[in-house]
């Protein structure tokens, strides 16, 4: 499934930055970042179960917020794109050279 994720961390003090750098580590480990604070993962369950717990542990409840938009299975047809798009399609080979 295609997962969109979203965060705002506060960042005022440097925990705040710290959390953050957290957040944004852990992202890049389960997907693609499309724009500052969001990424676009293609997960199984269990890793959207698994991200939400480890993302829960990090924020700050009272100051940070994350949102999880489940574009399900068949996300290609539901997401536009405009202007410049450096991303690349998870479902197709990655060649690493």
């Amino acid at each position: 499934m295609m997962v969109l994720i979203t965060y705002d961390v506060n960042t005022e003090d440097r925990h705040g930055r710290k959390r953050l750098r957290k957040v944004a580590e852990l992202c890049v480990d389960y997907g693609q970042r499309v724009q500052n604070s969001v990424f676009e993962c293609s997960l199984t369950p269990a890793e959207y179960v698994e991200i939400k717990e480890k993302l829960f542990e990090i924020i700050d409840k009272s100051t940070d917020s994350i949102r999880f938009y489940n574009l399900g299975k068949n996300w290609q047809h539901r997401v536009e794109k405009m202007g410049f798009d450096d991303t690349y399609d998870p479902d197709k080979d990655l060649l690493i050279f």
